[in-house]
């Protein structure tokens, strides 16, 4: 299955299309913004480097969250209109899901949530082990320990080392954003649905009274 991945949710902008397990093209960026004037031009010297027309798509695979506000928007809007242009089916992953995924063991995908807090879950050779959520650093380290409970781990992410030195141990892996070949990847398991944020807390903008 031929699938092009998507990730805009956090800082940077990556684009892959795979051929099930193979990556047969993909191309990243670190942004703190301008996701919406990259995306599509990356999408389509991705798509060039790879020979392949967008007609050749089957499905398209874009990160919904946790992530800035404006960024997943960017992603999930071009994927849409992608999708609908093309006829095709289109999946939703997870930001934390697609850090994690491929990290074998024990990890961690954490997001720096700023505030004092993270967006994380646990994952076991990229299994869910909690659901995704936005804790304050010290819970998030409490819970990190609950579920390690003495056993390596893989901390991974922007958010990695705001708990790498509550958890000394831990195997530190930096990350600006998803990497859009495991969102490809996962796509391609996934059953097509609606393309919905995963918002784990209210925006910090506040309209004007």
């Amino acid at each position: 299955m031929i699938v092009l991945g998507l990730d805009t949710c956090l800082a940077s902008c990556s684009v892959a299309v795979n051929d099930g397990e193979r990556v047969l093209a993909s191309a990243s960026e670190t942004m703190a913004r301008g996701h919406q004037e990259r995306l599509a031009p990356m999408a389509e010297a991705v798509m060039r480097k790879a020979y392949l027309p967008f007609q050749a798509l089957e499905r398209i695979g874009v990160t919904v969250g946790p992530g800035s506000f404006t960024g997943l928007r960017v992603g999930i809007a071009f994927a849409k209109g992608l999708a609908s242009s093309l006829s095709l089916p289109a999946c939703g992953i997870g930001t934390l899901e697609a850090l994690a995924a491929g990290v074998e063991g024990l990890a961690f995908a954490v997001i720096d949530a700023r505030r004092d807090q993270v967006y994380c879950q646990a994952f076991e050779n990229s299994q869910a082990l909690m659901a995704p959520d936005a804790l304050a650093i010290e819970t998030a380290a409490a819970r990190l320990a609950e579920i390690a409970m003495g056993r390596q781990l893989t901390l991974i992410g922007s958010g990695a080392p705001l708990l790498a030195s509550m958890v000394p141990t831990a195997r530190l892996v930096e990350a600006d954003g998803a990497d859009a070949r495991q969102v490809a990847r996962l796509a391609a398991l996934r059953t097509p649905g609606p393309l919905t944020p995963l918002y784990l807390r209210t925006p910090d903008a506040k309209l004007p009274a």
